[in-house]
């Protein structure tokens, strides 16, 4: 049975610490530390700076949900914007953003987005996930 936890987080941008934060902290309950806690904080990173600078609605609340089933981790960031899709697009040299996608690609097994009846979630799946030996999952995850 995967292991989830999900949690929202103001969709403002002082709250991207606080995001990352989560994130780390479900991965280390989790057990899932190193490079592959810093690739999936990365891309949550991303994928939460591109709801907070892109979505059109205000006021509200980005979802994040991280799912764990045996080797393979799922990412998930839902905004109420559900009509501006995420696209990759090459940047510049000079260019100051853009490639928070690119990174995602770079990093994940896979991405992508889906729409909801009220909302966007884009995601990025991770394979060959490990876990420490003994590691404790908390009772409320």
């Amino acid at each position: 049975m995967p292991e989830t936890q999900t949690f929202r987080v103001p969709n403002r941008s002082e709250h991207v610490p606080t995001a990352r934060h989560r994130i780390r902290e479900t991965l280390a309950d989790w057990g899932i530390t190193g490079a592959v806690a810093d690739a999936v904080t990365l891309s949550a990173n991303e994928l939460f700076t591109n709801a907070v600078a892109h979505c059109r609605t205000s006021c509200t609340d980005v979802e994040i949900t991280l799912a764990l089933d045996g080797p393979v981790l799922m990412l998930e960031v839902s905004d109420p914007d559900r009509d501006l899709l995420p696209r990759q697009h090459d940047s510049g040299p000079d260019e100051e953003c853009g490639r928070g996608l690119a990174l995602v690609a770079g990093l994940a097994a896979e991405w992508g987005h889906r729409q909801e009846a009220h909302a966007k979630c884009v995601w990025a799946r991770f394979t060959d996930v490990e876990r420490l030996e003994g590691a404790h999952v908390p009772a409320d995850v």
